[in-house]
């Protein structure tokens, strides 16, 4: 045995050892967890965050709970945060942990991650080599947080799994965002999740700050902040220190010095202890901290402050190559830092650590500035003499930081490129662009022959080749910003990408470099859209001038394609076609056949849009076959979005419905997270229409619940959500849904197919609050803006229910006024609305029927070539309410009352079957005035000449009359010789036979209803 496996040994139970050996405290906290962790072992997983200051007794608390879940017999898999500055190791704690738990389950894990080792490697390299994966791809972020959720959900189907992730002050972007997927996304397995984080770390500006917030509103998360000791609980700290009655005198001062902090108070005792009196210490933090240190040996001072500067672990090996000392120097150096419990073994025994970060920080601070710069280089050149003395995954991380704090701009350039190609490679593009904007920092430092020896084809991968040759042109500074931008943009910084690219574009102004210039607008044009302050087009033409006469290219091709895409979401006329049917050539051209394939798809899209439906459809699903065939699942997932989202277009709802679950399945399966949500939203759309609503509520619910998606899908989702509370008649709900998705589409981009369907919401809200000026106001907008080809799949449902809001409130004075105007509004949709479908045909028909019925001239024979059309599309809910207006217009026309009431059976089961509460009550209300059963087994009673409807009395029916007529309570009792005071009797008496709240919605109803006709 080696001697430092020999003090490894030696040292094992001095590695988690406190100096403090009675737990004081925190009962509350350790119920809690221990509470959490019952819970998660019935199969309910749990989350906690543990937050404190510094030395509060975080770690310690989540030891005696350790303890606690391995007498339980859970398996606990342990990971911190590493400090690194702007360049932590990107997914740290999780790789931590996952590796834990492969050493614990190796074949558990490898059964759990088989067919997808080589993802999964990017945070457990053990698994394979995470190289294939194309690290341009958008969701790749995405499918990686979706396997590593499915990993621990399977590890946790038949055992108690504990996972911690300590000290997230220091997480990393993508920690942070892991973490956040995973607390929201977990939903089975034993597995609880416990994260710690120093609370006093967390500035108003810290990134943990927002995230903190989100987590809050999660009720599935519970927090618990520890706060510092009292005076009592620092007496019990200290009697189990110093394992008797401490003198009064010294608790009230190490109280009062150590203001309740748990590791402050031990400090202080074992300084006391040593024999340094309390009152001689330094008022500093850092003095206090260094005390200790300061009392090792020389050479145990010299590696502390050696392993201070190594990052947060130092291996072994690293660590003697820094050093210089010989190995029992060595080892008897690190025996009296550990044994002075300054120092901890790692806990795979391979390095070492400070006990407490703070330990660390106080003796890194203590360093001289060239002394850091010394420490750094030795650090630097000993691993590139000898790579293996660190894990593989973390070498490119910790060479660049390395030779960065070094001073060393001809070395620290390579290598912090070089580390940002690495994180990329594991889509880490939060730490991808704090290594870029470190590299663009050292850029001008760096010798001219240093840069020059950089060629792109190691180290640009962001975007297409711009006419140079990558294996002989140098690296540019402007392809430094291009790979800056994408990783901004990839890392939801899109102010930050935003910012690079105006800063590339001044660049540009100087250079002739058309090329890059188009490339930089392009990308412009896409965030000026994601940050809601444009749409983008004013970028996009800028970009198709620069490119304008030039050589086909891959720039040319994406530029094309970016304009095709704005054209096909927000005109999808003849100019969007003819840019697609020309990216598709140029990228054939040019032999890049992902964008080929991506123009495709949006080609295929226009072309159905544009009248030509099943060439349109075939291109699509061309293109979808071929993307499934080359592994571009990527494109294959965004093929399944737009076949899914024409057939429902083209009303084939069922069709839309199949191809959408597909999708998702595809997109799980390859962990396309963000794909799946813009596939999800597009089959709650679909289940809506085909009347499968709680189902579709259940889609957007969970597409919503995830938290994954990007914004626009949450958009749809919500717009669905809204949909269907505005058709069951809850208008306070379906307003607070269209009020969040509206913030999620912004405002200042207004593509139709989210403004037409928020108008159409606006508008059925409105209806049901009795504002017909609104609903008016709002119909002239959307007429006004028009409806491009391919939005009548929102046009019509728009229209009819503005229409329908008119036809309900005739008779009304108040509406009556202005009437004819909205009509003519509507006549003038009507005419812009293609009708491409046999669906949109009955749309017309009704459209058609309700504006007859608002102007008193519909019949029973027009309604019923409106349920006709409705009956072979799989449209329900229109069908049942085209069953209701028959049934109407029948029992108005001449009695048919057999034929009505089979009418109004199919019509009232289906309203409730849906939960379509207002089409339910107005069935109910029908059947009722006509004396009808909606009960099959009961023959309908036939009505007697003068009953009175609703019990009303043929005063109070007079009197209703006069309501309807808007006449006032006096004018009421001048017309009827009554009192003004017996008028408003009636009136009262009339509204709570009616069940409504006002004289307006008592007059609607009578017309509505009838009541003030001859009896049915």
């Amino acid at each position: 045995m080696s001697a430092h496996a020999d003090l490894c040994a030696m040292l094992g139970a001095v590695e988690t050892r406190s100096v403090s050996p009675v737990f004081v405290g925190r009962a509350g906290e350790l119920t809690a967890l221990t509470e959490a962790l019952s819970r998660a072992t019935a199969g309910e997983p749990q989350a906690l965050l543990i937050g404190g200051e510094a030395g509060v007794g975080k770690t310690r608390l989540i030891e005696e709970f350790l303890d606690a879940a391995c007498e339980r017999g859970a398996v606990v898999a342990l990971g911190g945060c590493v400090e690194l500055g702007a360049d932590g190791l990107p997914f740290a704690p999780f790789a931590t942990a996952l590796r834990s738990l492969h050493r614990r389950l190796p074949g558990e894990l490898l059964a759990a991650a088989h067919g997808h080792e080589a993802e999964l490697a990017r945070l457990l390299p053990e698994l394979g080599d995470p190289g294939g994966q194309d690290s341009s791809d958008e969701d790749s972020t995405a499918r990686l947080f979706e396997l590593t959720v499915r990993l621990l959900e399977r590890l946790a189907a038949d055992r108690t799994i504990v996972l911690v992730l300590e000290d997230l002050h220091w997480a990393d972007a993508s920690t942070r965002h892991l973490l956040t997927y995973l607390l929201r996304t977990l939903r089975r397995g034993r597995i609880a999740v416990v994260a710690s984080y120093r609370a006093d770390d967390i500035h108003r500006r810290h990134p943990l700050r927002p995230l903190l917030a989100e987590l809050d509103r999660l009720r599935t998360i519970r927090r618990i902040e520890l706060a510092r000791f009292s005076r009592t609980e620092v007496h019990r700290q200290l009697t189990g220190i110093l394992a008797a009655e401490p003198d009064p005198g010294l608790v009230d001062e190490v109280f009062e010095r150590s203001d309740g902090n748990a590791f402050f108070v031990e400090e202080l005792v074992v300084s006391h202890e040593a024999g340094c009196a309390a009152g001689q210490l330094s008022d500093s933090l850092r003095d206090l901290l260094l005390v200790r240190v300061e009392t090792l040996p020389e050479d145990a001072q010299r590696v502390a402050r050696i392993v201070a500067e190594g990052g947060s672990t130092v291996e072994y090996g690293l660590l003697a190559a820094v050093a210089r000392l010989s190995e029992d120097d060595l080892i008897e150096a690190l025996r009296a830092a550990v044994g002075a419990n300054i120092l901890l073994a790692a806990p795979d025994g391979d390095g070492y650590r400070f006990r407490h970060s703070l330990v660390r920080e106080a003796v890194s601070d203590d360093l001289l500035p060239g002394e850091r710069s010394r420490l750094n280089r030795r650090y630097a050149e000993a691993l590139e003499a000898d790579p293996t003395l660190v894990r593989a995954d973390e070498r490119a991380n910790r060479l660049a930081t390395y030779w960065y704090h070094a001073h060393d701009p001809a070395k620290a350039l390579p290598a912090v490129l070089g580390a940002s190609v690495a994180t990329r490679k594991r889509h880490a593009y939060a730490e991808q662009l704090s290594l870029l904007e470190r590299a663009m920092e050292l850029w001008d430092k760096a010798p001219a022959e240093t840069r020059d020896s950089l060629r792109p084809i190691d180290y640009a991968d962001a975007y297409p080749a711009c006419g140079c040759d990558p294996d002989t042109t140098s690296l540019r500074f402007l392809d430094l910003l291009a790979e800056a931008a994408v990783a901004a943009r990839l890392s939801g910084e899109r102010e930050r990408a935003a910012k690079i690219c105006r800063t590339a574009l001044r660049i540009l102004d100087d250079e002739n470099d058309p090329l890059r210039a188009a490339w930089f607008w392009t990308e412009t044009a896409r965030l000026q859209s994601n940050l809601g302050r444009g749409d983008g087009w004013p970028e996009i033409a800028r970009a198709q001038e620069l490119v304008k006469g030039l050589p086909p290219s891959a720039v040319h091709a994406t530029v094309l394609v970016g304009a095709a895409g704005w054209g096909m979401l927000r005109n999808p006329g003849p100019e969007a076609l003819a840019a697609a049917e020309r990216a598709v050539e140029y990228a054939r051209f040019v032999k890049n056949e992902p964008i080929e394939l991506n123009a495709r798809i949006t080609l295929g899209t226009i072309m159905v849009s544009a009248g030509d439906t099943e060439g349109g459809l075939a291109a699509l699903h061309q293109a979808r076959e071929r993307t499934i065939a080359l592994g571009q699942f990527h494109e294959a997932t965004r093929a399944h979005i737009n076949i899914s989202s024409s057939l429902e277009a083209l009303g084939r709802s069922r069709e839309a419905v199949e191809i959408a679950t597909t999708g998702i399945d595809l997109a799980r399966s390859r962990g396309l997270v963000d794909s799946a949500g813009w596939i999800r939203a597009n089959l709650s759309e679909s289940l809506l229409s085909l009347g499968e609503w709680d189902r579709s509520k259940e889609e957007a619910e969970e597409l919503l619940r995830s938290g994954a998606s990007s914004t626009k899908p949450g958009g749809t989702a919500l717009l669905q959500l809204a949909h269907l509370a505005a058709a069951r008649g809850e208008p306070a709900r379906a307003a607070e849904h269209l009020a969040e998705a509206r913030t999620r589409y912004g405002t200042r981009d207004p593509i139709p197919q989210y403004t037409l369907p928020m108008a159409q919401v606006e508008i059925a809200i409105a209806a049901a609050e009795g504002r017909l000026a609104d609903v008016r106001h709002q119909l002239a907008a959307m007429a006004d803006a028009g409806f491009p080809p391919g939005t009548h799949r929102y046009g019509w449902p728009l229209v009819l229910t503005a229409v329908t809001a008119e036809a309900d409130s005739r008779g009304l004075p108040a509406a009556d006024e202005g009437r004819a105007e909205a009509l003519d509004v509507v006549r003038r949709c009507v005419r812009g609305l293609a009708v491409q479908a046999p669906v949109w045909e009955a749309y017309s028909l009704q459209v058609s029927e309700e504006l007859a019925r608002a102007e008193g001239r519909d019949t029973a024979a027009r309604w019923a070539e409106v349920v006709a059309a409705y009956e072979p599309v799989e449209r329900p809910y229109q069908l049942a309410r085209a069953r209701h207006r028959l049934a109407d217009a029948l029992l108005v026309e001449g009695g048919r009352r057999e034929e009505a009431t089979a009418l109004l059976r199919e019509a009232h089961a289906t309203a409730v079957r849906l939960g379509a509460r207002p089409l339910r009550e107005d069935v109910e209300l029908l059947a009722a005035r006509a004396r009808l059963s909606l009960a099959a087994e009961k023959p309908p009673a036939a009505a007697e000449p003068g009953d009175d409807t609703f019990g009303l009395t043929p005063r109070e029916q007079a009197v209703l009359g006069l309501v309807a007529a808007g006449r006032t309570n006096r004018q009421i009792a001048e017309e009827l010789f009554i009192s003004p005071k017996t008028a408003s009797v009636h009136v009262s008496n009339i509204l709570a036979k009616l069940g409504v709240s006002g004289r307006g919605e008592a007059a609607a109803l009578a017309h509505r209803l009838h009541l003030l006709d001859p009896a049915l």
